[in-house]
C-alpha cells in the first residue's frame, strides 16, 4: 500500500449524525486510512467533492427532490455532478446512492412502500460483481425512495420490492441503496432516531431490534471485505494513471 499514490484520507458526507461509516471505519483504519466527516447542511461541501481520494456519501431521511425545504441539496447535487463526470472514486449509500443516480440523470422518486428491515438480495451473475460476498446474506434496508438505473450503469443487486439496489460505473463509482455499513453495536441509535418513521409506518420496533441483533454481526466482516477489495482496485487504478 505504501507504493500507491492513492490519497490516504477517506472523506464521508453525513446527512444524519448517527448514520456514519459504522463497521467500515475499522477496516479503513486497519488499512492505514484516515477518515474525515463533513456534515451536509452545515459544512461547506466543496472541498469534500473536490477530494481526489475516496468520497462516501451516507444516508439520511430527506429526499433528493426536497431542494425547496433543504436548499443545500442544490449545491451538493451540483458538486456531485462535477465529481462523477470526472469519475473520481465515489460510493453512495441509501440517500447517497439516490443522489448519485440523480446526478447521473436518472429519476429518483418515492417507491410503492417503505423497505425497512433485513432481507437477502438477488446478487446479479457478473464474474466480477463486487457484492458476490453478500449472496445468501441478510442486509439492512431503510428507505422509501428509489431510482431508475442511470445510463451506462451496471446493475449489481435487486430485492423483491425494489429492482435497483446497487449499481456501478467502472471501478470508481459504486451506489448501494441498502445499508452495508451498519455496525451491530450502534443500531439502537437508528431505532431511537427513526422512531417517528417506524411508528407511522407500523413497523414492530422490538422485532426489528431482534433482527438487528441476529444479522448485523455476520454482515460486518463481509462489508469490510467488500470495501477492502474496492479500495485495492482503486489503488491499482491509481498506479496505472
Amino acid at each position: 500500500m505504501t507504493n500507491s499514490n492513492f490519497p490516504k484520507t477517506i472523506y464521508a458526507i453525513q446527512h444524519l449524525a448517527f448514520e456514519d461509516l459504522g463497521s467500515l471505519e475499522d477496516i479503513f483504519y486497519q488499512l492505514g486510512y484516515r477518515v474525515r466527516y463533513f456534515e451536509a447542511g452545515v459544512d461547506d461541501l466543496k472541498k469534500a467533492f473536490a477530494h481526489e481520494g475516496l468520497l462516501i456519501i451516507l444516508g439520511g431521511p430527506i429526499g433528493v427532490y426536497e431542494t425547496e425545504d433543504y436548499p443545500f441539496l442544490k449545491d451538493e447535487i451540483a458538486y456531485l455532478k462535477q465529481r462523477l463526470q470526472q469519475k473520481r472514486p465515489t460510493v453512495g449509500i441509501c440517500l447517497g446512492a439516490q443522489l448519485m443516480a440523480h446526478a447521473l440523470g436518472a429519476k429518483v422518486y418515492a417507491g410503492p412502500q417503505k423497505e425497512i428491515g433485513w432481507s437477502k438480495l438477488d446478487i446479479k451473475s457478473l464474474a466480477d460483481n463486487p457484492l458476490l460476498a453478500l449472496e445468501n446474506t441478510e442486509v439492512l434496508h431503510w428507505h422509501g425512495d428509489t431510482f431508475d438505473l442511470p445510463e451506462n450503469a451496471e446493475l449489481l443487486a435487486s430485492s423483491e420490492l425494489y429492482p435497483n439496489q446497487a449499481f456501478r460505473i467502472g471501478s470508481q463509482l459504486l451506489a448501494l441503496q441498502f445499508h452495508l455499513e451498519v455496525a451491530a453495536e450502534s443500531l439502537e441509535k437508528w431505532l431511537i432516531g427513526h422512531t417517528c418513521e417506524l411508528r407511522n409506518a407500523g413497523f414492530n420496533i422490538s422485532a426489528l431490534r431482534a433482527d438487528n441483533q441476529k444479522f448485523a454481526v455476520s454482515l460486518e466482516p463481509k462489508a469490510q471485505d467488500i470495501f477492502q477489495q474496492y479500495l485495492q482496485q482503486l489503488q491499482q487504478d491509481s498506479k496505472l494513471q
